[in-house]
């Protein structure tokens, strides 16, 4: 299963950028290649650039890679209700409130790192533990509608995006 293969009622909204981000990848085998091909692009980030902010108010690094851990844990969350046939609307979150009350600057880097590798493998598991039926399941966050084999690609786009900043802002 890829990208192409979402039909048109399974997002909307404000994942429209994370789906187009995961790129035309298959959902299984891109959320094992990520996990890796991120570990590896934040182990060579020069040290004195984790707690640099490139402007006043931005986050760090170690609070983006938190930011994404807790960004995966809510999309996780969210497909595990939908494909349970949890028709309960979710509501959004507010992603400033969750980076500004988090210990993420305190952290070493290899402690943020083996936490998202354990997030990621047990969303592995989980994703891999699905139906098709379940995975075409469809729930509504964020106001929007959304399939839990969307929401497998949002992990990866927003996991995407955001290696894309720091390339662009960061180092």
């Amino acid at each position: 299963m890829t990208t192409s293969d979402l039909l048109e009622n399974e997002y909307s909204g404000g994942f429209t950028n994370y789906i187009r981000e995961a790129g035309d990848t298959t959902l299984i085998e891109e959320l094992e290649i990520s996990l890796h091909q991120f570990i590896k692009f934040v182990q060579n980030i020069p040290m004195d650039k984790f707690d640099y902010r490139y402007a006043e108010g931005k986050w760090t690094i170690k609070d983006i890679i938190q930011h994404i851990i807790d960004c995966e844990r809510i999309f996780a969350y969210r497909a595990l209700r939908f494909s349970r046939n949890d028709n309960t609307s979710l509501p959004s979150f507010d992603e400033d409130s969750y980076a500004n009350s988090t210990n993420s600057n305190n952290r070493s880097i290899q402690d943020l790192l083996t936490e998202f590798s354990a997030l990621r493998h047990s969303n592995l598991l989980f994703y891999k533990s699905l139906s098709e039926e379940q995975l075409k399941r469809i729930g509504t966050a964020s106001n929007n509608n959304i399939s839990v084999r969307a929401l497998g690609f949002v992990i990866i786009g927003h996991q995407k995006h955001h290696q894309k900043v720091f390339e662009e802002r960061y180092l």
